[in-house]
């Protein structure tokens, strides 16, 4: 077995066919760690930003999402939790986004920033799976190593391109419906970015996720398997 930095295994049989065992971690523990994080940096500080907005002010609302995201950090810090790349940097976005707010003194602006990344998103993906090379592929090198020949497969690289647009579409779906929910209202579009926007995410993610386990699997020389349970600490 061979580890790499994102922590998936790669497993290599020494044989003659080149068999290739991909041993993906366990889905329940991932998704819990998932659900914890869309808490701590949509859910709460939305809810937060909306129940002052509403009743206090806009000042107030900014300066609670700056402190919850402290909060957070702080927190995890001090029991000793991990803190995870993607959780600095969604809380860092989040105060960034607050603060410039907060300058601006405009609660739009605040949704109006992560929309415009969507639709940035939507170009890149569209863009890289136009071309022929889609950014997913590189993506998931981050994530477990794969050799050279496998992303060189004509089915494996259609395997990417189709999950690059899957994810091009969910990101213009997502800067739509923010622009579209926001010309309702402030709080329909906060609403949007702190909860139906992470719906959509993470259901972009289920679907990619099945497509590309559906069609990797069918690959000749190739296994895809779940890991076991974490153990408990």
């Amino acid at each position: 077995m061979q580890d790499n930095p994102g922590g998936w295994p790669v497993h290599h049989r020494p044989s003659s066919e080149r068999h290739l065992v991909i041993e993906i971690p366990h889905l329940r523990s991932t998704v819990t760690r998932a659900l914890a994080m869309a808490l701590e940096t949509a859910v709460v500080p939305t809810v937060l930003l909306m129940l002052l907005l509403h009743f206090v002010g806009l000042v107030a609302g900014m300066c609670a999402v700056i402190g919850w995201c402290v909060f957070v950090i702080g927190a995890r810090r001090a029991f000793g939790l991990e803190l995870p790349r993607t959780l600095l940097l969604c809380t860092g976005m989040l105060a960034g986004k607050a603060a410039l707010a907060l300058v601006t003194s405009s609660a739009v602006v605040y949704v109006l920033q992560p929309a415009a990344g969507s639709v940035l998103m939507f170009l890149l993906f569209v863009g890289s799976a136009m071309i022929g090379k889609p950014i997913t592929a590189r993506l998931a090198r981050d994530f477990v190593q794969l050799p050279a020949e496998l992303f060189a497969n004509h089915a494996v690289r259609r395997v990417f391109i189709n999950v690059a647009l899957l994810w091009g579409g969910s990101r213009l779906i997502d800067a739509a419906m923010t622009v579209g929910f926001l010309h309702w209202s402030l709080e329909a579009g906060l609403l949007s970015r702190g909860v139906f926007s992470g719906l959509l995410t993470a259901l972009t993610i289920a679907v990619t996720a099945a497509h590309g386990w559906r069609a990797l699997s069918k690959l000749p020389g190739v296994t895809l398997r779940l890991g076991a349970k974490p153990a408990a600490l």
